[in-house]
């Protein structure tokens, strides 16, 4: 939503894109304030009848009291954009088994932590089960909205409530000292190098993809592997229609590319072509994001470029666009394989 709104963003111009940019600007530090206790600032209530209600109107959102996200991490980008047009978004957390939440953020100044999934809702208990050095550890929950178990399979439901009636939900999280919890990733998606050190992707990808905004889907690859490498695609349009993706890039990575020096518009054409700019845009990006690795073992040595983009229909993406693991490395086993042809590594490389 927010790309194809950018998208239209950029097609105004004149008084109407100084209004756009104004009333954002007024959206984003009124939120600001509310969430500081201050008051909002000059001009607010003229933002709001000029452009964030026909913006929620045009959205379909005027009905709406809150709006909440979860199933999958989402950028402070994000969160950012809807802000600035008066549309903040609850970070939460939960599962079915949970009835649905278990902690969420509030537009308050003690219960906001966008980075974090909130803090526990009333009348529920959170835990980290075996917590590590770091305070890290699997994520359990208790109370009245954990459910009776699993109809039939007394085995199953064993195995996700323990004796005190905590139900383990498989997911690798902390709690900090104000009390917000934050996912780091799942058990299940844990990769375990050649080396034995253990890496969880999820925050890997997630620094990637905010140093190559062009970027749509990475996934890290380096279990039982001597070194990380990852898989990346670019951001290209979807048929409305079968939500499949295809080749023509969108029209904010058309004009990252285009800054670049990039004549490519289409994802065959940049990688056909090896194309220069984007493939050192990509490279130095990655550069920047090992930076950020908290060791030697958490940098990715090689990458690869895909030719789609992942997606529902391909059978990368489950229902909730959760990003299904397994599968992608059994589709691209032989992309992977070339990267892990020759053990020694010799700087960041590319394979296609």
């Amino acid at each position: 939503m927010m790309e194809r709104m950018q998208e239209m963003g950029a097609t105004v111009t004149g008084f109407k894109r100084v209004l756009a940019d104004w009333a954002k600007r007024k959206g984003l530090e009124g939120n600001q304030n509310f969430l500081r206790n201050e008051s909002v600032p000059w001009g607010w209530s003229l933002a709001n009848m000029l452009v964030f209600k026909k913006v929620r109107e045009a959205l379909g959102f005027q009905r709406c009291k809150g709006f909440g996200v979860g199933a999958a991490p989402i950028k402070m980008e994000t969160l950012e954009y809807f802000m600035s047009l008066n549309i903040p978004i609850r970070p939460t957390y939960g599962m079915s088994e949970s009835s649905g939440p278990h902690s969420l953020c509030k537009m308050d100044p003690s219960w906001w932590n966008p980075a974090s999934v909130g803090k526990d809702m009333p009348g529920v208990q959170t835990k980290i089960f075996q917590p590590d050095s770091n305070g890290e550890g699997e994520v359990c929950f208790r109370g009245r909205h954990v459910f009776m178990g699993y109809v039939n399979n007394w085995e199953k439901t064993t195995e996700a409530i323990d004796y005190e009636g905590w139900l383990h939900s498989g997911d690798m999280g902390r709690i900090d000292e104000k009390g917000f919890l934050h996912i780091t990733g799942r058990f299940k998606e844990l990769i375990i190098t050649a080396g034995g050190e253990n890496i969880p992707p999820v925050q890997l990808e997630a620094n990637i993809l905010r140093e190559i905004p062009f970027l749509s889907n990475v996934m890290i690859v380096g279990d039982k592997r001597p070194y990380l490498t990852c898989l990346m695609t670019l951001k290209c349009d979807v048929d409305v229609n079968t939500a499949e993706p295809q080749d023509t890039l969108t029209p904010l990575a058309r004009k990252a590319v285009e800054e670049l020096g990039s004549p490519c518009t289409t994802v065959s054409a940049i990688i056909s072509s090896r194309d220069p700019a984007v493939f050192s845009a990509i490279s130095q990006g990655l550069e920047r994001a090992n930076q950020k690795a908290a060791s030697k073992a958490q940098k990715v040595q090689k990458w690869a470029l895909l030719n789609t983009d992942f997606s529902l229909p391909g059978g990368e993406l489950g229902p909730t666009l959760k990003l299904k693991r397994f599968f992608v490395l059994r589709k691209y086993a032989s992309t992977i394989n070339s990267m892990y042809e020759q053990a020694e590594s010799g700087g960041l490389q590319s394979k296609l």
